[in-house]
């Protein structure tokens, strides 16, 4: 079971998200979903980390859930669900919804600062453009980690369509 935070990470859930993803972990904003024994699933970044556009506003952590989601990428889900995309315009719709939805999440999580230095910066229309994980064409899916990582903390179809059809939610303990 999976629970949505917004918990300002300790340098204990540091040290913990560096065991998981293997190095120190940079530009992290928030852990923003974690499991029922507290540790840490997805963090979220911040949009503009050493003075650069970071469009990946949600990032896995859990070596469970990247281990799982792999082996169903190496099925060959991604072109699957490309397929699905073409073929289905309302699964269509609802992803183009989801990409929306992280991006108004990604602008709402920036500080006026961070905000005010993308407008100068001329990052603005990046960051309002790129969907999820950065993907600039909405209509292909590029990795499902972060397709999930959004599920966790947002709306994603991909990621209820993933527990739908392989539990994923039901491995989170």
């Amino acid at each position: 079971m999976y629970q949505k935070t917004d918990i300002t990470p300790t340098p204990a859930l540091i040290d913990k998200i560096e065991q998981q993803i293997g190095r120190a972990p940079r530009g992290i904003q928030a852990i923003s979903a974690t499991d029922s024994l507290g540790t840490p699933l997805v963090v979220r970044m911040h949009s503009i980390v050493d003075k650069k556009p970071f469009p990946t506003l949600y990032w896995m952590t859990s070596e469970l859930l990247k281990k799982e989601i792999s082996h169903i990428e190496a099925r060959g889900e991604i072109k699957a669900l490309e397929e699905r995309l073409i073929e289905d315009p309302e699964f269509l719709a609802q992803y183009h919804a989801s990409h929306q939805d992280y991006i108004d999440q990604r602008w709402h999580y920036m500080s006026p600062e961070e905000q005010v230095f993308a407008e100068q910066a001329g990052f603005v229309k990046l960051l309002k453009e790129k969907g999820v994980g950065g993907i600039a064409n909405w209509d292909t899916v590029r990795c499902l980690h972060t397709q999930y990582a959004h599920h966790l903390c947002g709306y994603n179809v991909v990621g209820q369509w993933m527990d739908e059809t392989f539990a994923i939610a039901d491995l989170i303990p």
